[in-house]
């Protein structure tokens, strides 16, 4: 496998649902919300279309999403990097699928509000892709996230070792690994849903991790079994990555940490 790859972008919402943070920042996307003088899916395409091994983006919005954000997007294509728009379905496993067949395997996928995603963090969910894992999910622990900030998330994956966030940065290397998209398909939001759990993951491997006795890379192993592929942890120390932009506290912080960025080029 060499280092290119498509990129999936998730930037749709709830068909006639307005996003609370959209409507609070009166616009009618989330996407286009501004965060320190872009708009957030500006923010996120700037990384990726910027990432030497991007060769086509994919975004997955619905069609009255599609007219407010074609514009801006379209600026980021080239004749060597494509920018593609692609209806979303209401699923959200359904418009990974949609955005798998509309391009070529590998396959990095994240979302239009992941606006601190970083290069490096890209290259290891490439590189775990190329030493033969079919799909992989970037992680970071509880310790370095709350390093970041103490509120940057209240929710985490407990495992015997840690607990773990995801980074909303997943990677996918071929048609046998669409199987791994399951995992999206009850919303990809699993904390609160003991339901949904249950539907990606299987009771067994549930209850293992609720009462920590499997470590977050036993988890991964037991994951390929259940659906028929090899998946692994991308492991991410860089506590950034696993905050993105949802609700109104944690655009503060994400406006805070974008901020420091730029304060650090300056110096």
């Amino acid at each position: 496998m060499d280092n290119k790859f498509d990129v999936i972008l998730l930037a749709a919402q709830r068909t006639g649902v307005v996003n609370p943070l959209a409507e609070a920042h009166g616009v009618s996307h989330k996407c286009l919300i501004p965060i320190a003088g872009e708009m957030l899916i500006v923010r996120t395409l700037q990384s990726v279309t910027s990432h030497p091994g991007c060769r086509a983006v994919h975004i997955l919005i619905e069609p009255d999403g599609e007219a407010a954000v074609r514009p801006v997007a379209e600026e980021f294509a080239r004749d060597d990097l494509p920018i593609h728009f692609i209806r979303s379905d209401s699923n959200i496993a359904e418009s990974v699928l949609l955005g798998c067949k509309n391009g070529s395997p590998p396959f990095v996928i994240t979302t239009a509000d992941n606006v601190l995603i970083k290069h490096d963090c890209i290259d290891r969910a490439v590189r775990k892709l190329g030493e033969g894992a079919d799909a992989v999910a970037g992680l970071a622990n509880k310790d370095d996230i709350r390093a970041i900030h103490p509120l940057a998330q209240r929710g985490f994956y407990e495992f015997r070792d840690n607990g773990y966030a995801n980074c909303n940065l997943y990677g996918i290397a071929n048609e046998n690994a669409l199987k791994a998209a399951e995992i999206f398909r009850e919303g990809g939001q699993f904390m609160n849903n003991p339901k949904r759990l249950i539907t990606a993951f299987g009771l067994v491997n549930i209850l293992l991790m609720r009462f920590k006795w499997v470590t977050i890379d036993g988890a991964f192993k037991r994951m390929s079994k259940r659906f028929g592929i090899t998946m692994r942890r991308v492991p991410l120390s860089d506590g950034t990555q696993a905050i993105d932009v949802d609700n109104e506290r944690t655009y503060k912080i994400v406006e805070a940490i974008l901020e420091d960025r730029v304060a650090d080029l300056k110096l």
